[in-house]
């Protein structure tokens, strides 16, 4: 299905700002010490060179021993491999996908993206501008707050769970994965997964 941009979605995307490694590893640092629960990754990366994807490693690293989750828009160069943010083991990556649960051409897939990651649609997605006007478009950042308003949605039903047990029952790790797909999102399911959880713990 072609990914159907609105023009002026066409010219955010254009004059979308980027952030360096270092102001993105400061960014989460900051936010896991705020006390921030999940954190929506939906950005555009300047060059990275070897010596500062440790750096970002450490600072998602930091994030998890904060209890801070991180959920991260797998791109949208319609690759197959993975980033320094997708590959870590406590990130959610999310790849796009149309209403029939079929990946857009535009999203990055790959095997780390498949075992900890999910599909959420990402096509002719209506949202609001910062100004408040309406804009339509897609790919893999129209995709993650899907999965992020899930993950919040939980743990407000649930303001005793962590967010491991949000993270665990939203990833539906029961699923069969593909080998560079991951499953579609199932805000359902994982709102009957910790609602078993708890039932079955009150009752121990």
């Amino acid at each position: 299905m072609r990914l159907k941009t609105s023009e002026s979605f066409r010219r955010l995307l254009i004059e979308r700002p980027s952030a360096s490694p270092e102001e993105l590893v400061e960014a989460i640092i900051d936010c896991a010490e705020a006390g921030v629960r999940i954190l929506n990754l939906s950005l555009s990366l300047a060059t990275m060179s070897p010596n500062q994807e440790p750096h970002l490693v450490q600072a998602l690293d930091y994030a998890a021993a904060h209890g801070t989750l991180v959920v991260a828009a797998a791109g949208n160069q319609g690759t197959v491999g993975g980033s320094a943010i997708t590959r870590h083991p406590w990130v959610i990556p999310v790849v796009a996908c149309d209403w029939a649960g079929r990946p857009l051409a535009v999203s990055n897939l790959g095997a780390s993206i498949a075992r900890r990651g999910l599909m959420a649609p990402g096509d002719a997605i209506t949202s609001l501008g910062s100004s408040g006007q309406s804009l339509t478009g897609g790919g893999t950042s129209a995709a993650t707050p899907f999965v992020t308003g899930t993950l919040a949605l939980l743990l407000s039903i649930f303001p005793d769970a962590n967010v491991a047990e949000a993270k665990s029952a939203t990833t539906r790790a029961d699923v069969r994965r593909a080998a560079i797909v991951p499953p579609v999102l199932d805000a359902w399911s994982a709102y009957q997964t910790m609602l078993k959880r708890r039932r079955s713990w009150s009752h121990a």
